[in-house]
């Protein structure tokens, strides 16, 4: 056997050897839990729950979905950025809630966004991982309720939360992703990813989609 072959073997044996394990669930947060259908226009949004570039972006997308009612399914999939230290706990928060109290999982996104500034890299650097987790764990409460307030605690030493997280991001790189915010609708990627989108642009986008749909 020569040796370009045996390369090429070791080659597609690493690939299925490297691949992640395929998810039960679709990546994501459907907003306001409503479905997901190829009878409406789908858009997927990549956020860092501390990026204030996605902070930025989702004002006008929120009031783009809320313009097309059902015409327009959106999923949000977190994607911790790796130099924003507490992009991950905060992820993972998102993940705790929604398992917990689907309904608040926007609320707590908005939370991050409010409150981005206590969570930067700076005003934690001297702080405990643990007091992070504590401090992200207050936010969580604050969307879902105090009821939920043990389950969303012990949420952060479910490996299974551990699990979905990365499972986020790594479905975020297999898609191409490489910063927030990234947008795709119809399963297309939007140039200039990584930076936010106002409303006029969004409409832009949009309404030659629905106007070419509502002919079919």
């Amino acid at each position: 056997m020569s040796i370009s072959i045996l390369i090429i073997l070791a080659y597609f044996s690493w690939v299925v050897a490297g691949q992640a394990p395929i998810p039960a669930k679709y990546d994501g947060f459907l907003y306001k839990n409503q479905a997901a259908t190829t009878d409406s226009i789908i858009i997927e949004a990549f956020f860092d729950p501390v990026c204030p570039d996605s902070r930025d972006a989702w004002p006008p997308l929120k009031q783009a979905i809320e313009y097309y009612g059902s015409h327009v399914s959106l999923i949000v999939h977190p994607f911790p950025l790796p130099y924003h230290d507490n992009a991950f706990v905060t992820s993972r928060a998102l993940h705790i809630v929604n398992k917990l109290k689907p309904i608040s999982t926007y609320d707590l996104m908005e939370l991050f966004f409010k409150n981005q500034e206590e969570l930067y890299n700076k005003p934690t650097f001297n702080k405990s991982r643990s007091s992070v987790v504590k401090h992200v764990a207050k936010f969580a409460v604050k969307a879902t309720g105090s009821s939920y307030s043990s389950d969303i605690e012990s949420g952060f030493t479910d490996r299974k939360t551990d699990l979905l997280t990365r499972v986020s991001f790594k479905y975020g790189c297999s898609r191409g992703v490489y910063g927030t915010p990234f947008f795709f609708v119809n399963g297309f990627a939007l140039a200039d990813g990584g930076s936010s989108i106002d409303y006029k642009k969004w409409r832009n986008i949009l309404d030659p989609i629905i106007k070419e749909s509502s002919f079919r």
